[in-house]
């Protein structure tokens, strides 16, 4: 074989045209740079060996010429692309070689001369022949001039001979001298030394996932348009596998007719289908295929699993041979025990089991009685339902204990299992009434609890008196939850109080359900002391049973308890409490209860001024609330929007509500849940746009349903929601200038709280007050009234000091300097912007020299509204509007509308 040789220039590389075999293709068409996996890979360039290893289509090739074509100027490279025939190390090293001798002219002319004379059937001692190359080598390589070896797709040269011979280079691998190596199979070369030793960097399949942006570029590069929702389908059902989103997009440029880009890729469509049929499915041997499609109908697998599905006994060692080929296995724990199939790839399998004749029913009953003989009911009732056979889920499901339901919390799945389950089969048993009785009300399903409820008079009269006394306390329990969801607080109270009594020792489950909605009851009527007692007679029922679940929901109760008294810190205590408790519970498995606590855990550290901590806690509640189907997802987001209300970033703050809502009709949740805790969010948000009147018209409802002749029950979410109204109307009344009807309602509202232990709600009503009076000139009142809501903010809460802060920062550093011995006083100083002195006396006075009206047009002004844009949100005139914003510039001191935004932004009237 003849190499054209050609003289290398400083600063070019192996692009030159030299023999095909050594030349590196260009990127492939509309090719998304990945920037971020060039710098991971040139962090390696100080090594050894960098190596990409993922399965078919992750570009792992591509990757690699990016890579070098971005390689630095006094890098050279050379590209070798393998194939079979490379396998034998002779061929092998003589491609190599010739490659080489492109940088360095009869480099291994000896050795060349021998591998070109040997026969193929001859041994081949290939460390010799290694030793005196690299020795060559060594001697004319330039640590200055560095060159990279790349090994292009090297699975299909991979093997025992050749492995050996790549380790003995790797081992005595000179100075300049770096290796690229990408291959769908992770080679059997001592790689743990060279990673100790940092010589080796390597790309796995995670890393080349595609992320959310590098798919919308990819995506828009073919002029597809995408919004949010359907990119995270996409990246969902793609997993960020490169070929698949190419693939499909190809396939839906081709199609007759217009396709749903929200539908995203599936295995079975036709390119990607062949694709995984030709690259991956048949090169792998016949057993192997079979073990595939045989475990295609399982959404996870473990070889014990697998061995019990297919009957027989090598499926670890067919799972290890799918791990080293890299045939789309995705690992779920760190320990290499339980995987799954690439979405994609099982969507493929399973499609193409029809055509394989694999008798589904038998490996589904299979598979459902491992799962069961391991305990792992949830997926034996699964795999029940899938092999047609509703009679064994439903005999699966009595398995369920109304204590394990009521602990884990996790309805959707029962409610997922009911859709299957044949209406007879549901009140077939009264154990099956009850839980599913159980898990409708958890659902806030209310109608559909009480009708399935009502089936339990069908047992009635039960067999002796014990049984007869036990299932009516059990349904008492059942309706007194359903009562106070529907907010019928007398009737709820009444069975709950008489069903604590009546249920047996060992139905602890349902006494604590009843337990916890007494306490609600409690802080609902204002008695806080008899909602602290019923808690921790519920937390001794829970340690006694030594149940962890049962405990955090115990924790969890107490911390709104001590909330509501204003006792953040201490709530924040109790939640982290119970969070400990779960720790020892499997991570992968969702819970309703630590849903709660972190959604509640970040709606405390919002009161204590700790927005980001608070955000990314609220965000993780939300996901697992929303994946139990737990109607505490309401409260998440609730706080989500008041935190971006508080930045005035008032438009994602009503994304976050429109959220809310949309999920609770969704999830067919009543009104009487969630409207009113929405709806009051929403007047918070409008006063701070200026909306007045629509503000006005909807905390009038708010405060004549909650407030009026016969005041309806607070919901279970907010249970001090008629307090929370009264601040929102003392606020619009404050916006409207009535400031003496607003002095009276937060001096009402004050000892109200007091009385009924809302201790939190006192303190924001204090510092309204405090607020009100600095407005008016009465100096002395201002700083008693400010010392009162110290001492009621002893708990930790920062959050009712907020607006303090904002205007009258100098003030509050001045009144805390007088009163060393506050305890909180350390926390607030901690909180207080540090402006200069003539900033904050300009934000001051500022502050009162702008009115309501002109700050909610400039609130509009900063977020880019023209001024028809202000007029329509405000229900103002244009003319007004012109007029405000000519006034807000002369106060201001500037001339242009950015420049009033900046300037308010720089004293503090902006967040």
């Amino acid at each position: 074989m003849t190499v054209l040789q050609t003289p290398i220039l400083p600063g070019t590389d192996s692009c030159a045209p030299t023999e095909g075999r050594f030349f590196r293709p260009p990127l492939p068409a509309g090719y998304v740079p990945r920037p971020r996996l060039c710098q991971r890979l040139s962090e390696g360039l100080g090594g050894r060996l960098l190596l990409v290893s993922a399965p078919a289509g992750f570009g792992k090739s591509s990757l690699a010429i990016e890579f070098c074509q971005e390689l630095p100027r006094e890098w050279r490279s050379l590209w070798l692309a393998l194939s079979r025939r490379d396998s034998d190390p002779g061929r092998f090293l003589e491609r190599m070689i010739e490659g080489l001798r492109q940088f360095f002219p009869a480099l291994g002319d000896e050795a060349l001369t021998l591998l070109k004379t040997r026969q193929r059937h001859q041994p081949f001692a290939f460390e010799q022949c290694l030793d005196g190359l690299l020795d060559e080598l060594a001697e004319r390589l330039d640590p200055a001039r560095p060159v990279l070896l790349a090994l292009d797709d090297y699975h299909l040269a991979k093997g025992a001979v050749l492995d050996r011979c790549l380790q003995f280079l790797l081992n005595h691998q000179p100075a300049g001298l770096l290796l690229l190596v990408t291959s769908r199979q992770r080679p059997d070369w001592h790689l743990a030394r060279l990673r100790l030793s940092r010589q080796l960097l390597e790309l796995n399949e995670q890393d080349l996932r595609l992320t959310a942006e590098e798919t919308a570029a990819l995506l828009g590069s073919q002029g597809a348009r995408i919004d949010g929702v359907v990119l995270e389908n996409l990246l969902q059902r793609s997993e960020g596998w490169v070929a698949g989103l190419r693939l499909w997009l190809l396939a839906s440029q081709d199609a007759s007719g217009p396709r749903d880009l929200g539908q995203g890729p599936h295995g079975a469509d036709s390119l990607i289908r062949d694709y995984l049929l030709e690259e991956v499915i048949e090169r792998q041997p016949a057993e192997v295929q079979a073990f595939l499609y045989e475990t295609a109908c399982l959404d996870r697998f473990c070889a014990e699993l697998c061995d019990a599905v297919r009957e027989s006994h090598d499926s670890a060692a067919i799972l290890l041979h799918l791990q080293a080929h890299q045939v789309f296995l995705v690992p779920l724990d760190e320990n290499g025990h339980w995987f799954r199939y690439h979405h994609l790839f099982s969507d493929l399998l399973r499609v193409q089991q029809a055509t394989t004749h694999v008798p589904q029913t038998g490996l589904h009953l299979r598979a459902c009685r491992w799962f069961n003989a391991q305990g792992m009911l949830d997926e034996a009732v699964e795999q029940a339902l899938r092999a047609g056979q509703p009679d064994v889920a439903a005999n699966l499901v009595q398995n369920l204990s109304e204590e394990r339901l009521l602990a884990e919390q996790n309805v959707a799945m029962l409610l997922r299992w009911k859709m299957d389950l044949p209406d007879s089969l549901l009140v077939s048993t009264s154990r099956l009434i009850l839980l599913y009785g159980w898990a409708l009300a958890l659902a806030c399903q209310l109608d559909a609890a009480e009708e399935l409820a009502d089936n339990l008079s069908r047992f009635l009269p039960a067999p002796d008196a014990p049984s007869q006394r036990g299932l009516l306390a059990q349904w008492q329990a059942l309706k007194g939850v359903i009562a106070r969801g529907r907010g019928d607080i007398a009737l709820a109270e009444r069975y709950c109080s008489e069903a604590v009594g009546g249920l047996p020792q060992q139905r602890y489950g349902q006494r604590l359900m009843c337990l916890s909605t007494l306490a609600n009851i409690a802080v609902v009527k204002g008695d806080l002391w008899r909602a602290r007692g019923l808690n921790r007679e519920a937390l001794e029922i829970a340690q006694r049973v030594g149940n962890p679940l049962f405990e955090a929901l115990a924790h969890y109760d107490r911390a709104r308890i001590l909330q509501a008294r204003g006792e953040v810190v201490r709530a924040l205590d109790e939640v982290r409490q119970g969070l400990q408790r779960l720790y020892g519970l499997p991570a992968q498995r969702l819970y309703a209860v630590r849903a709660r606590l972190t959604i509640y855990e970040g709606h405390l550290l919002s009161l204590g001024l700790q927005p980001q901590q608070a955000r990314t806690r609220l965000v993780g509640g939300i996901g697992e609330a929303r994946a139990c189907r737990d109607v505490s997802v309401l409260i998440g987001y609730c706080v989500l929007a008041t935190l971006e209300g508080r930045n005035g970033n008032l438009p994602e703050a009503f994304v976050q509500l429109a959220e809310a809502e949309r999920l609770m009709h969704i999830w067919d949740i009543p009104p009487v849940y969630y409207l009113a805790m929405i709806t009051l969010v929403k007047c918070e948000l409008w006063l701070a746009q200026g909306q007045l009147e629509l503000a006005q018209s909807w905390l009038e409802r708010l405060a004549e349903t909650y407030g009026g002749a016969q005041p309806a029950a607070a919901p279970e979410c907010h249970p001090q929601l008629p307090l929370f109204i009264e601040l929102q109307c003392a606020a619009l009344e404050r916006h409207q200038g009535q400031m003496q009807a607003a002095e009276r309602r937060l001096r009402a509202l004050c000892t109200r709280a007091q009385t009924e232990g809302g201790q939190l709600v006192a303190v924001i009503a204090q510092v309204q007050l405090t607020l009100l009076m600095l407005a008016g000139g009465r100096e002395g009142e201002a700083r008693q009234q400010f010392g009162e809501s110290l001492a009621g903010a002893a708990g930790g809460a920062l959050l009712p000091f907020n607006e303090l802060f904002v205007q009258r920062p100098e003030w509050l550093r001045e009144r805390l300097r007088e009163r060393p011995g506050c305890p909180i006083r350390g926390a607030i100083s901690a909180a207080i912007p540090a402006p200069s002195e003539a900033v904050a006396s300009v934000a001051t006075a500022l502050a009162d020299a702008l009115s309501s009206r002109e700050l909610a047009v400039l609130q509009l002004i900063a977020q880019g509204c023209s001024n028809q844009e202000i007029s329509d949100q405000l229900f103002i005139s244009l003319h007004t509007v012109k007029t405000h914003a000519r006034h807000i510039n002369a106060k201001l001191g500037v001339e242009r509308r950015t420049q009033a935004v900046a300037q308010a932004k720089t004293l503090g009237l902006l967040s």
